[in-house]
C-alpha cells in the first residue's frame, strides 16, 4: 500500500510530505495506482521547483517507491503562495486516487 502522509503547519500550509510504498494493484510497470500516485507527486515538485523557483528538500530512494519533501521556511511570500497552491493541487489530485482505490492508497493529512 502507498502511504501518504502531509504534514502542515498550525496556519494550514503544507510544510512537508511523504509517500513510501507500492500499491501493488497490478503487475510491476502496469501498476496504474502507483504510476497515477507517482505522476502526481513528483510532477507537483517539479513544477515548484521550475515555475516557483524554489529549492525545495527532496529526499528519494534509488529503487523507487519514496518520495520526501520540505518546503523550507526561506521562501519569499509569493514563492510560498505558489508552492502552496501547486501541492495543494497534489492533495486533491491524490485523495481522488484514494477515493477509487483506498485499497492500495492512504492518507494522512495531518493539520
Amino acid at each position: 500500500m502507498i502511504e501518504v502522509r502531509i504534514n502542515r503547519h498550525p496556519s494550514g500550509r503544507i510544510q512537508s510530505f511523504s509517500m513510501s510504498g507500492h500499491a501493488e494493484s497490478g503487475p510491476y510497470g502496469h501498476d496504474l495506482v502507483c504510476a497515477g500516485a507517482s505522476a502526481v507527486s513528483i510532477g507537483a515538485v517539479n513544477a515548484a521547483q521550475v515555475l516557483c523557483q524554489a529549492e525545495l528538500l527532496v529526499e528519494t530512494q534509488q529503487d523507487g517507491g519514496y518520495i520526501s519533501c520540505t518546503v523550507p521556511e526561506a521562501l519569499s511570500e509569493s514563492q510560498h503562495r505558489d508552492v502552496q497552491l501547486l501541492l495543494e493541487g497534489m492533495v486533491l489530485s491524490l485523495k481522488s486516487i484514494e477515493e477509487e482505490y483506498d485499497a492500495f492508497i492512504s492518507i494522512t493529512d495531518r493539520r
